[in-house]
């Protein structure tokens, strides 16, 4: 194809693996990576080279995406020894698409500006089925030559792309700002369903009513449905990443002196669901937890 690049992907999640099948499907030239060689199996198969390091990945690449979860896990991939920094050419494009605080980002973006490279950050909204399709929502931070340079990766992994701002960490503000809202209205909607229980009535009723009148977005519709079927066990997000992401807001609602209350409730919820077994489970059991919380059974 014209115009194509040369992308290392690492991180095979299950949101990775959708993501990198999304570039691979595109033409571009795709190298990738996890420390589980198995997740990288089915891509090797379809066509991709399979790296046996971080170095191996990044040698002679124009972008390296990376889909990692934790701050530490991205931090220590792009600074330790025969890591991004050292690996990539001078030039190439590191696009960090997980949900980072705003420390590692600008931590990233430091350390990348002194190797000569550039830092893209682009978090993604959805989960894995979204991922797999190309529906993804993304949210781009950083110097606008370098966003128009990756900008066909993220067309082909996202349905719409919104750009923040030069700085990456302005992306992180919007997706940590909106993961904030999204817990808030689980909570809402948790509370809601508690509330109609108590009444003796149907919890179906009352999801018909708000996802048909003032609340019909995706997130009401997907996550009210899992709260009135309790089908917590078919995990999109997990409680444990909630809660990551909510020590991340409430660390930067802190460097920005943002008081954050309902942010507080959100994430003292699911420090109870973990507390009670649930960690692993869909965040949409909070509806449980909330129901735990006045008396219901779960």
């Amino acid at each position: 194809m014209t115009n194509s690049l040369n992308v290392a992907f690492i991180g095979l999640g299950r949101m990775g693996r959708g993501m990198a099948g999304r570039i691979l499907s595109g033409g571009h030239n795709l190298t990738v990576y996890d420390v589980v060689s198995a997740a990288a199996d089915d891509l090797g198969r379809s066509g991709a080279r399979v790296a046996s390091s971080v170095a191996d990945a990044c040698a002679g690449r124009d972008v390296v995406v990376t889909m990692l979860v934790e701050d530490a896990a991205v931090l220590d991939v792009a600074m330790r020894s025969g890591g991004l920094c050292e690996s990539l050419p001078k030039g190439a494009v590191h696009v960090a698409m997980g949900t980072y605080g705003v420390g590692a980002i600008r931590a990233l973006g430091e350390a990348h500006a002194k190797a000569g490279q550039v830092l893209v950050a682009a978090p993604v909204l959805g989960r894995p089925d979204l991922a797999a399709s190309g529906q993804l929502g993304i949210v781009s931070g950083g110097p606008a030559d370098a966003v128009a340079r990756v900008t066909p990766l993220l067309d082909l992994m996202g349905r719409k792309t919104f750009h923040a701002g030069d700085a990456p960490e302005s992306a992180t503000a919007i997706k940590l700002a909106n993961n904030m809202v999204l817990g808030c209205a689980m909570i809402a909607m948790a509370e809601g369903f508690s509330l109609v229980r108590k009444y003796g009535v149907a919890p179906q009723t009352f999801y018909e009513v708000m996802t048909e009148g003032l609340f019909s977005s995706t997130a009401y519709k997907g996550y009210g449905k899992t709260m009135v079927d309790r089908t917590y066990d078919n995990v999109g997000s997990p409680i444990t990443v909630g809660l990551k992401d909510a020590n991340l807001i409430a660390a930067a609602a802190d460097l920005a002196r943002v008081p954050m209350p309902m942010h507080n409730i959100y994430r003292d919820r699911l420090l109870g669901a973990v507390a009670h077994g649930d960690g692993d489970r869909d965040q949409a059991v909070l509806a449980r937890e909330q129901a735990r919380a006045c008396g219901l059974d779960s």
